[in-house]
């Protein structure tokens, strides 16, 4: 094998590469990216058997081949080379050696065979359709936040992506919660989902999709089957496994009888509970909501740093209510809304909290309170 590329589409195809790479593991190949060259392209693969991610970059072939190689070291090589430089890589088979070498800098890899590389199966996907990079990342990034990190609940350890039935109709939606806090986010269905499977997509492989999801005017080519999710563009696959367990019905924890409604600009919300969070103890983060009409009081009361007080004046015409949360949470929740005004919907001190987006009921939020 033997190819120059430029040195910018070599470092952006090797990053995705490189990052699905575990740093520890027991299989010496899998340390390893499979390089693959051949009319005009060269691909790049990496696996850590449950995500598997190729990217491909156009490159002047000389000669056609394969190899594999330490994706870190590449990876490091690649970014100190100087910008716009022409890499060339040479495979040389007699001493299963990788050159990579320009100008005058020049490097000689340990390669292992190409043979030994595990290449994902491809599955059967009973649906594929394609989606709006914009509007899956939306699904994503405003539902992760929520992904459990306890892997008792493996169940839990990654985003429940699934069509559901919504009051305009049935949408594509993602789900995910921890037990403490739950996001639920919906999108237009796309055609040709309507079949398709529930699936928990994995904390690790959703924050490798982030990548692919960057240019909004891109369309995203997603395939779903019962074991298996791939996420594509034209330069870049992403196939994953999904989690093996079954998602908790989570409508049962959303409520739908909560009345007190308290309408707040969010950035303003969450400088406040950042500020007064300050002297709230590492273990418990509580922070105290007193609702009066018009006023919201946040207070911290941590015996052994301090105490925290401070007002803002809010929309809320219900009766008084005091009621505590962890603030690390309200601030994450806050963090999602996008227009200027978070409502909340409240019943009692012991009960779940809604939030949303003004009236758009397409991404929720529910939060368990503490008690403070």
């Amino acid at each position: 094998m033997k190819i120059s590329i430029e040195r910018a589409a070599l470092l952006k195809a090797v990053s995705q590469a490189q990052s699905v790479v575990e740093r520890r593991n027991t299989i010496p190949i899998l340390a390893n990216v499979l390089i693959e060259a051949e009319d005009g392209q060269i691909s790049f693969r990496a696996t850590d058997l449950d995500v598997e991610v190729l990217d491909r970059a156009p490159a002047m072939v000389e000669r056609a081949g394969a190899t594999t190689v330490s994706a870190v070291l590449l990876h490091e090589i690649v970014r100190k080379l100087p910008d716009g430089a022409m890499v060339e890589l040479h495979d040389d088979a007699r001493t299963g050696r990788l050159q990579v070498s320009a100008g005058r800098s020049n490097f000689s890899l340990a390669t292992l065979p190409k043979e030994d590389f595990p290449v994902m199966a491809s599955s059967e996907y009973s649906a594929n359709f394609s989606a709006p990079a914009k509007a899956l990342r939306r699904l994503f990034d405003k539902s992760k936040f929520a992904i459990s990190t306890e892997e008792t609940r493996y169940y839990l350890n990654g985003v429940y992506m699934h069509v559901a039935e919504a009051d305009g109709g049935r949408v594509l939606r993602c789900v995910a919660t921890d037990g403490h806090r739950l996001a639920r986010v919906d999108a237009d269905l796309p055609a040709g989902a309507e079949a398709m499977p529930g699936v928990i997509v994995p904390r690790k492989t959703v924050g490798e999709l982030r990548k692919l999801l960057e240019d909004d005017e891109m369309q995203i080519a997603v395939s779903v089957s019962e074991t298996k999710v791939r996420f594509a563009t034209p330069d870049i696959s992403l196939t994953s496994k999904v989690i093996d367990g079954t998602f908790p019905d989570y409508t049962r924890v959303i409520p739908t009888q909560n009345s007190k409604r308290l309408e707040v600009d969010a950035a303003e919300f969450a400088r406040a509970v950042d500020r007064v969070a300050t002297v709230s103890s590492e273990r418990s983060r509580a922070v105290k909501l007193a609702l009066d009409e018009d006023r919201l009081t946040l207070s911290v009361n941590a015996p052994d740093a301090g105490a925290a007080e401070e007002e803002l004046i809010v929309a809320y015409g219900d009766e008084r209510l005091e009621i505590g949360f962890n603030a690390k949470y309200l601030l994450e929740i806050a963090s999602q809304v996008d227009r200027e005004n978070a409502v909340f919907l409240f019943n009692g001190s012991g009960d779940p909290t809604l939030m949303r987006e003004g009236n758009d009921t397409s991404a929720v939020y529910v939060v368990m309170p503490m008690r403070v």
